[in-house]
């Protein structure tokens, strides 16, 4: 009798659990836990870089430098530009890119005046701008990533001085008669050596390609022996001035010093045509901007202007450069 009575309180739990489980399921008002709401996810972050001279060996290594820091934060960016200096299609660039609601923009400011419009009105629509190679604006507030460029002529008046005696008379080309910001690389190079009481030529490239510099460079050295060394002021100017020496005056006691790397410029180098060249690291140019506008979007962060540098490229160091030649696609 007793085993009857424990088998039947066994059994009276088991159906009082089982009916507070079904009335618990029947239940209009029992919590029925509901599946996750799914949320789209967020478009990446778009930027957009945009500059003269798209595609020339010097701005795909910019736009390198660009494409791998939108990788490394996840983001997008467009570079763009045009073929030769265009201000007005370059500013039309910019402002197509605010239509368009681009996250943060990045501009070669090669004119004090040109984007003042533009900049403004992308600062007034909360979308940050930053300067990167050139900012021309006297005073500007937009933070730039650039070579300190009367710096880097210094640097290379320092580098070129045990090599050119006194009083010689020295070429240097200009890209061009109106004032521009290369202007400070002169004064640079002309600062860093005004105790070797140089007589200075002045060449006026127009900032042509290399083959046209190869020319000009050629016609004035033959129209003037007395010129036994060059300042070359930018990448084509090198790379022709370089050539110049290489098929006409080679082993004859010229002197050719220049501005920016490519691989062409750096063959030069180590064969010793031209005695070195300083590079202002174009990659960087590329690469920091769009870090810094894509901290400035997620977090916050003010972006801040960065030099460059002026890293002096004698043939011992070329031989350690390397540089793809591919496009950034």
């Amino acid at each position: 009798m007793r085993h009857l009575r424990s088998h039947f309180r066994v059994a009276s739990l088991v159906l009082l659990s089982a009916a507070l489980a079904f009335g618990q399921a029947a239940d209009p008002a029992a919590k029925v836990e509901q599946p996750a709401e799914v949320t789209a996810p967020k478009p990446p972050l778009r930027f957009i870089c945009v500059t003269p001279c798209v595609d020339q060996p010097f701005f795909i290594e910019v736009a390198r430098g660009a494409k791998d820091a939108a990788a490394l934060m996840d983001v997008q960016c467009d570079f763009v530009g045009t073929k030769d200096v265009d201000l007005p299609a370059q500013v039309d660039m910019v402002r197509t890119a605010i239509a368009q609601r681009y996250d943060g923009i990045a501009i070669n400011i090669i004119e004090p005046t040109a984007f003042n419009d533009v900049i403004a009105e992308a600062q007034h629509q909360g979308i940050p701008v930053m300067a990167f190679n050139v900012n021309a604006q006297p005073h500007s507030q937009v933070p730039t990533v650039a070579q300190n460029l009367y710096d880097g002529g210094r640097a290379a008046a320092f580098a070129a001085a045990p090599m050119i005696p006194n009083g010689s008379r020295v070429l240097m080309t200009i890209h061009s008669d109106k004032p521009t910001p290369m202007d400070q690389r002169y004064n640079g190079v002309r600062d860093g050596l005004k105790d070797k009481d140089i007589i200075w030529e002045t060449l006026i490239t127009n900032a042509a390609g290399a083959k046209e510099v190869e020319q000009l460079v050629a016609e004035t050295l033959k129209a003037d022996p007395r010129i036994k060394a060059i300042f070359a002021a930018g990448l084509p100017d090198t790379e022709g001035a370089g050539r110049v020496l290489e098929k006409n005056f080679k082993d004859q006691g010229y002197f050719v010093a220049g501005f920016d790397v490519s691989p062409e410029v750096l063959r030069l180098v180590k064969n010793g045509v031209v005695a070195f060249a300083v590079d202002q690291q174009p990659y960087v140019q590329g690469f920091y901007p769009v870090m810094q506008l894509a901290m400035s979007k997620r977090s916050g962060i003010q972006p801040t202007s960065m030099d460059s540098g002026a890293r002096i490229v004698r043939q011992k160091e070329a031989n350690n450069i390397f540089r793809r030649d591919a496009k950034v696609q």
